[in-house]
């Protein structure tokens, strides 16, 4: 397994990093899908000692948890008696980077080829190509696209943002999120301490977070404007104010520097659909007990796959990518044992003082 990968000029990477958009990265295995799964299914291909590529739609390492509820706890994690979501995701891609994977975040797996070789060919919607040997995917319930805010999307990236990876960036600014749900309020509790001002925009009455969580932010000092919508956003270069319109009221334009569209997320398949995959209700990849799909190479795990009892939790999705992986090494390698050892076995133990 000593592939190596070339940008477009030649370049060795030595496929630990990424291309340039266009180019070619070479690995061992590719990882569709950087949320927990993906990323502790890095972890596990450093293990097996495969190069891997891990690719994502969306621009931020941990998927779901990242982008719909960091702040949530998580009960239900293995060795964890509660751990918050972003806390995980920093946890999980601290011990993937021990097998040192290239990223290639903000950019969906499109077509998928076979060489003459049987090598797999990966490119992406940016036109960046992954060759590699095998796949595993684990891509959540599939592509991530964020609910666009229907006014303002021209100051994405100038005041307007699906995510907050760094809370303290909106220290002292005027903050508007727009949302209903678990990551709207999140976001919303989470800037009320650091930022000047935080105001909570949701088109309903109702919300749909957790209600203890709708009580917290009805006891913080965010204000709180339902049956409204984010009409207009405006500023030049950069966001400076916001157009809310309530139902029944005139516009009203308020001061803000930043604006988080925490809508949600439209889960797709998209161009996976094509890859010759059995699909379950249209939305589920169907495996075996190997996690292998119906397409050679190809294995999943995680959400987006399917099998009789199959329970979409974040725990299972971590055996099964572990199932999926060694599985993957076998299909690299035939002569590799399926079972890789133990952990434990790497190093000896530590005498007892």
């Amino acid at each position: 397994m000593n592939s190596h990968s070339e940008d477009t000029d030649g370049h060795s990477t030595n496929g630990r990093r990424p291309a340039e958009q266009g180019g070619t990265v070479t690995v061992d295995l590719l990882i569709i899908g950087a949320g927990p799964v993906g990323l502790y299914g890095a972890y596990y291909a450093g293990v097996r000692g495969l190069r891997t590529a891990v690719v994502d739609s969306l621009p931020e390492l941990g998927g779901q948890v990242t982008a719909m509820y960091p702040e949530k706890l998580i009960f239900d994690i293995a060795g964890f008696p509660q751990v918050r979501g972003r806390e995980l995701v920093t946890a999980l891609t601290a011990q993937a980077a021990t097998a040192d994977p290239v990223y290639l975040l903000g950019q969906f797996a499109e077509s998928l080829h076979r060489d003459d070789t049987d090598r797999l060919l990966v490119t992406t919607n940016l036109g960046t190509e992954i060759d590699c040997g095998a796949i595993v995917i684990t891509a959540g319930i599939g592509t991530f696209t964020p609910r666009a805010l229907p006014a303002g999307e021209d100051y994405l990236g100038r005041g307007l943002a699906y995510f907050v990876p760094d809370p303290l960036s909106y220290t002292g600014t005027d903050v508007v999120v727009v949302g209903g749900g678990d990551s709207a309020v999140d976001w919303a509790l989470t800037l009320e301490p650091v930022a000047a001002s935080v105001t909570l925009v949701h088109r309903r009455t109702a919300f749909r977070a957790h209600a203890a969580t709708v009580a917290a932010l009805h006891s913080s000092r965010v204000e709180v404007i339902t049956d409204a919508q984010v009409t207009a956003l405006d500023g030049g270069q950069a966001v400076t104010h916001a157009e809310i319109t309530a139902k029944g009221r005139a516009p009203q334009r308020i001061p803000c520097q930043r604006v988080v569209a925490a809508l949600g997320f439209l889960a797709n398949l998209g161009p996976l659909r094509d890859w010759g995959l059995e699909l379950h209700d249209n939305r589920h990849i169907v495996v075996d007990s190997a996690m292998r799909t119906t397409t050679p190479g190809v294995f999943a795990a995680g959400d987006v796959v399917d099998y009789d009892g199959k329970v979409r939790l974040i725990s299972v999705g971590f055996g099964e990518v572990a199932t999926a992986i060694n599985n993957a090494a076998v299909h690299l390698d035939p002569a590799t044992p399926l079972f890789p050892g133990h952990s434990t076995d790497e190093q000896p133990a530590t005498a007892a003082a």
